[in-house]
């Protein structure tokens, strides 16, 4: 029985990719800040439940250590993250560095902790959930869009130095996701200069119609499963066909070409 550590299963993608890694048969390790709040993956054969926040750098030490001394861990999805939206000039510093904390230094922390573990053995594998907004941008998410494109340009960067130890890195970048993120996992910051250009941004996003092209959580999780089990040698994972078509289009129309596209959708330029 293989072993997978999730980080981020209190809801959506990580608790999707709990339930389908452990109905595949893996011993699944699902941690999220206040396991005591949940009521499904506890009842899961297979799955245990652990508290952790990836910003907390001593908790990060002592779960992952304590998870070592009685499993033998063969990948980690770094899965906790959330987003942050709105005008730059409005976001303070406080706002600013806890998205970074969670979405690219949280991954770091974890990544670090458990690398000691994959080297010895020689074998393992990372996946960290980044975002079609690693690779392309929208308006109103600049401090968002760093944390991701940062993610993706580390983890290709640690591919290089992980290889010749066994390790595998990836990542798996969805579009847009059928839950609560929106709801629940999205700070916002506000400027009174940039209401009506947010206002705008804002109705592109919710725009029902562009909704019906979003992935279901369970979707994404399959395409993690994918990344895991497939053994390629393929460090990103475009995720759902609105992530698909963003990116062909990006590749197809190069930088100012996309961000023509953009405004014409977002700002109706």
């Amino acid at each position: 029985m293989k072993t997978i550590f999730i980080t981020g299963t209190s809801t959506g993608l990580g608790k999707a990719t709990a339930k389908l890694f452990a109905d595949k048969g893996w011993k699944v390790i699902a941690t999220m800040r206040k396991p005591e709040n949940e009521t499904e993956l506890n009842h899961i054969p297979n799955v245990s439940l652990m508290a952790l926040d990836v910003t907390d750098k001593e908790q990060v030490q002592k779960v992952v250590s304590e998870v070592l001394s009685n499993n033998d861990v063969d990948l980690v999805f770094n899965n906790a993250g959330y987003g942050l939206a709105g005008p730059f000039e409005g976001a303070d510093e406080d706002q600013i560095f806890r998205n970074l904390n969670t979405n690219l230094l949280g991954v770091m922390r974890v990544t670090q902790a458990f690398l000691p573990h994959f080297r010895e053995k020689r074998k393992g594998m990372f996946i960290s959930t980044t975002s079609i907004g690693g690779s392309v941008t929208f308006p109103m998410n600049s401090v968002y869009h760093a944390t991701k494109f940062a993610l993706e340009g580390w983890s290709e960067s640690l591919a290089y130095e992980l290889e010749p130890f066994g390790i595998t890195v990836k990542t798996v970048a969805p579009g847009g996701i059928t839950t609560d993120f929106a709801g629940r996992s999205l700070d916002l910051s506000k400027h009174d200069a940039y209401d009506e250009i947010f206002a705008k941004v804002y109705s592109a996003f919710t725009n029902p119609e562009r909704q019906t092209s979003y992935s279901t959580a369970e979707q994404i999780a399959e395409v993690v499963y994918e990344a895991a089990t497939d053994g390629k040698d393929q460090i990103k994972y475009i995720a759902g066909n609105d992530a698909k078509d963003l990116f062909s289009l990006r590749n197809s129309v190069g930088q100012d070409g996309f961000r023509k596209e953009v405004k014409k959708i977002f700002l109706g330029q």
